[in-house]
């Protein structure tokens, strides 16, 4: 979209959104409202959120109008209430297909509720998969949207799903638990914004949308052009990544094959021993890489995890911080397991998406391998800080080692759920002299007894 809007710079935009979310943050506290009734915005969204996958994928366009509408928290209070469909033209219909003079009219400042119209006109509250659309022989089914609009679905006698006036090229594009987002070929423009539109320029019969161009013709062949098949997102494993884990410390078989299984879709093996040497070569990371290796059998069954599919973000702490773990807190029988399970996401993230998380939405939880515990992330200092109080650790060393499937993130703090803080602060109080003669352990792994173990 255009970087300009009537001499406001897009960094002027970006402050003025954040200082809004700011502002909300802030009055997130319970309050009265005008009905007498006691509110509150305080919810913590959660990374795995409809809202979120959003912003960070590929219609980058309409994540954008999105923010210059001043929607995040509009839309943040609807996925906290029920589920949402979200139908995402794609970035050419935006970009190269829409009328400048229409796009100029919408980034216009005085414009601002037409804006918000056409963006929640693509936004239906409650959850609407591909597999819930109404059949060719059926009728039209009518939703209301979030600006009290109507969309019509329909399905043609090709099979071929249509929301309104668009196609629908993508289905099921991304789906998260409290939502679901259809790519559709055109952006869809209610009526009461044609109309506004339309007034505005005293007009009535122009058109929003540029009508499709001429079929465009091969220089090489001479022959016209076919348009590519939408390339479908890769299907993620049947099973959650937690019933695919192996029970305990043992290593047994995973429940169910996945991609990686007799197609060798993943390396997985491979992949976790890259990052391991990654982590050696990186220095400053030795007591994790022991930990993996040859303390437990996570690496191999980070391996299996990645070869069936999955995708995981490691949060490493540093050799400082792990020489602050005492034998009391190593000793028990699954402890160094249960340790790095928390500091395991099952999402792949990166510096980047993490830190416009926490921008955006203020604090995030993003789930764990150690069920139900959950990670909390949050801004502070122009970075990302996991966890509250003594126990927090900032983001140290970002984007140690990033394939696509694995991702990890070097922090300069041993993270611990809260419940097991309070009981490692009372643990302390009663045996100060034990804890007080115990030695940190030290690793002693090299680099070629990752070798030996692969």
């Amino acid at each position: 979209m255009d970087s300009h809007i009537y001499g406001v710079s897009k960094k002027t935009l970006l402050l003025f959104t954040l200082l809004c979310l700011s502002v909300s943050s802030i009055s997130a506290l319970p309050h009265q409202n005008k009905t007498g009734n006691s509110t509150g915005t305080g919810q913590m969204i959660n990374s795995n959120s409809v809202l979120v996958a959003l912003l960070d994928s590929h219609y980058t366009e309409l994540a954008e109008l999105v923010e210059k509408a001043l929607l995040l928290q509009t839309l943040e209070e609807a996925v906290g209430k029920h589920n949402i469909t979200i139908f995402a033209p794609r970035n050419e219909a935006l970009e190269r297909q829409l009328d400048p003079e229409f796009k100029r009219f919408l980034l216009e400042p005085g414009n601002l509720k037409s804006l918000q119209t056409l963006v929640l006109f693509h936004i239906i509250p409650q959850r609407v998969g591909s597999n819930d659309w109404p059949g060719h022989k059926s009728n039209p089914s009518r939703h209301t949207t979030l600006c009290n609009d109507h969309l019509h679905l329909i399905t043609k006698n090709s099979g071929k799903k249509v929301v309104g006036s668009a196609d629908v090229t993508r289905p099921d594009d991304v789906t998260r638990p409290d939502g679901v987002i259809h790519g559709i070929e055109r952006l869809l423009v209610p009526q009461s914004v044609q109309e506004d539109f339309n007034r505005r320029r005293n007009l009535r019969s122009i058109s929003a949308v540029l009508p499709e161009g001429a079929p465009e013709v091969d220089p090489r062949t001479h022959r016209l052009k076919k348009p590519e098949p939408p390339v479908r997102a890769g299907s993620p494993p049947v099973l959650p990544i937690y019933d695919a884990m192996a029970p305990g410390p043992s290593l047994a078989p995973a429940p169910a094959p996945g991609p990686g299984g007799p197609h060798h879709h993943f390396d997985g093996e491979s992949q976790v021993k890259d990052f391991i040497q990654t982590l050696l070569l990186y220095g400053g990371y030795n007591e994790m890489a022991d930990i993996l290796v040859n303390l437990t059998s996570l690496a191999t069954e980070m391996g299996r995890l990645v070869s069936e599919g999955y995708v995981l973000t490691v949060l490493a702490p540093n050799d400082e911080a792990m020489a602050k773990l005492t034998t009391d807190q190593l000793s028990e029988p699954g402890a160094p397991e249960q340790i790095i399970y928390y500091h395991i996401i099952p999402e792949y993230q990166t510096e980047e998406s993490m830190y416009n998380a926490v921008r955006r939405f203020g604090k995030i939880g993003y789930d764990t391998l150690r069920l139900p515990h959950k990670v909390a992330a949050q801004e502070a200092d122009g970075s990302v800080k996991f966890g509250s109080g003594d126990g927090s650790a900032y983001l140290f060393d970002p984007d140690i080692y990033t394939d696509g499937r694995i991702s990890v993130q070097g922090i300069d703090g041993v993270l611990f759920p809260e419940v097991e803080k309070e009981s490692t602060s009372v643990k302390k109080s009663v045996s100060s002299v034990k804890v007080a003669t115990t030695k940190p352990r030290r690793g002693m792994l090299l680099l070629f007894s990752v070798n030996l173990f692969f």
